[in-house]
């Protein structure tokens, strides 16, 4: 069944909720943990799953997302295996963009036409989970059904902000309501361990995850031509038509990064002693672009709590739960607290190390203090800047830098000025 498994992972819009990260790229492209990016994560579980032939739709500012899938991936001649990037494009058949996830995957079919496949995996690739997709597939092809989706067990307060499926007792799902509100939540919990049912969580959430048969697919598209979303009209439908969905409940660790909020924490989550997301699994690594960079470097600098990538040059005098990315260089008597530094993509040129050019150095300049921010790749921070983020801070956004949630957000390649104060 694996080798009749075709994926494709969904690269999203504009990405407007995680502005300014998705300024200068796709939100599968974003970086995370230091060192890898969002779409690593739904292409390394199906690796993991040996799942071989995989596309990425995307429209928006997909350049840098191409060369990382075409540096990162590469797979022997003599296989099958392939990651590409179908971007939005016009055709004779279709004028306009993707406006929806069904119809980036109907706009895609005609990529389809010479590959064999019997069912094809849907992904979302802005989340952070690590699933084995084999037991998902293998429970839809057991059940004998149309359309599978993953769903995550959550509490009434957290069912509003979701689709909730109502299920039958066995498994199968029997209505799909979106974002219910609070008042409509009765009647809609269903059957899930005693663990589950004692901490809340009777309500099956959408995870973005769908597997289809291939024919099931295409005649759903068929009886919709006009649809252009799954959760909100493909899903729907099929529920109240004769297709057998079935919901496959996942209880690991699984979270959407669709606003800066929930990235930050996602983030700062990994420096946990025992974070829910575990990158030091060796069973379920995540994949990245191999770099020949050498180990860190760090000066007379206490580190607690912290990731710090390779290539870094750090004489910071304190970093405290904080992610510090590749080619990261942060001067001597900084302190950076709950911060994201997302590093460099070359190291400082001659003239910047020497203090002779007429912007800052790359990276995080000297006497520095920066608390509950996110610095993009490749930025300027001048000497003696304080950025402090926090609850106290109101929305707003700048040039070189916005505060979304209290986080402030210096967006990539942007030069912070010496004794800069951004409190």
């Amino acid at each position: 069944m694996i080798d009749n498994t075709l994926a494709i992972i969904l690269g999203g819009g504009r990405g407007t909720r995680l502005e300014p990260l998705t300024r200068q790229r796709s939100k599968p492209a974003v970086p995370v943990g230091g060192k890898y990016r969002l779409v690593d994560i739904p292409i390394s579980n199906c690796l993991h799953a040996d799942i071989r032939q995989i596309f990425v739709l995307t429209q928006y500012n997909s350049a840098s997302l191409n060369r990382h899938i075409k540096n990162t991936y590469q797979f022997d001649l003599f296989s099958r295996g392939f990651i590409d990037i179908l971007a939005a494009e016009q055709t004779p058949g279709s004028s306009h963009w993707f406006q929806g996830t069904a119809d980036a995957v109907r706009q895609s079919f005609h990529h389809l036409i010479n590959i064999e496949f019997d069912h094809i995996l849907i992904l979302s690739g802005d989340q952070l989970y690590q699933m084995d997709f084999r037991e998902m597939l293998e429970r839809h092809y057991d059940s004998g059904a149309d359309i599978s989706i993953a769903t995550i067990p959550v509490s009434a307060e957290d069912a509003t902000g979701f689709g909730i499926m109502k299920t039958n007792p066995d498994g199968r799902i029997t209505d799909f309501f979106e974002k219910p509100g609070s008042d409509e939540l009765e009647g809609l919990e269903s059957e899930v361990d005693e663990n589950l049912k004692a901490e809340g969580r009777q309500y099956l959430a959408s995870m973005g995850i769908y597997v289809f048969n291939k024919d099931s697919m295409y005649e759903l598209f068929d009886k919709q031509p006009e649809a252009t979303d799954f959760g909100k009209e493909i899903i729907p439908n099929a529920i109240s038509s004769d297709y057998k969905v079935i919901s496959y409940s996942y209880d690991g660790y699984w979270t959407d990064i669709g606003t800066i909020k929930s990235f930050y924490e996602a983030n700062l989550e990994l420096t946990d002693e025992l974070p829910r997301f575990d990158l030091y699994d060796r069973n379920k690594m995540i994949f990245t672009r191999a770099r020949l960079l050498p180990a860190s470097k760090i000066s007379g600098t206490t580190i607690n709590r912290s990731i710090v990538a390779e290539g870094s040059i750090v004489e910071a005098s304190n970093i405290e739960r904080s992610i510090v990315g590749i080619r990261s260089q942060i001067g001597s008597e900084s302190v950076i607290s709950e911060s994201i530094i997302m590093g460099n993509d070359f190291y400082p040129d001659y003239e910047a190390l020497k203090g002779t050019a007429d912007k800052p150095s790359i990276g995080i300049g000297e006497r520095c203090r920066i608390e509950h921010a996110i610095i993009d790749k490749n930025c300027r921070v001048g000497n003696d800047v304080v950025i402090q983020g926090g609850p106290h801070l109101e929305d707003q956004h700048h040039e070189n830098y916005s505060v979304v949630d209290g986080v402030v957000v210096i967006p990539k390649d942007s030069v912070i000025e010496d004794n800069t104060q951004i409190t």
